[in-house]
């Protein structure tokens, strides 16, 4: 079974053509997510941290934004 994506291949592939590639292989937009999604987990579990620190529930956007500067 395939391992669930959370980042669409048309999403990496709108990214990469905006950065500048004039073709993409599957291969590439496989990879790109599978980088993006693996620090997206790392900032969001230490945004969640933030949260619980300062005593919420709910996680804000200073929490990602501390988390991602980290």
């Amino acid at each position: 079974m395939a391992k669930k994506r959370y980042i669409s291949h048309n999403a990496m592939d709108k990214i990469m053509r905006a950065a500048g590639a004039h073709r993409v292989s599957d291969a590439a937009k496989e990879a790109l997510a599978e980088v993006l999604e693996k620090h997206a987990m790392e900032i969001a579990a230490e945004a969640s941290k933030f949260a619980q620190h300062a005593g919420r529930k709910t996680v804000t956007d200073k929490d990602i934004t501390l988390a991602a500067e980290k």
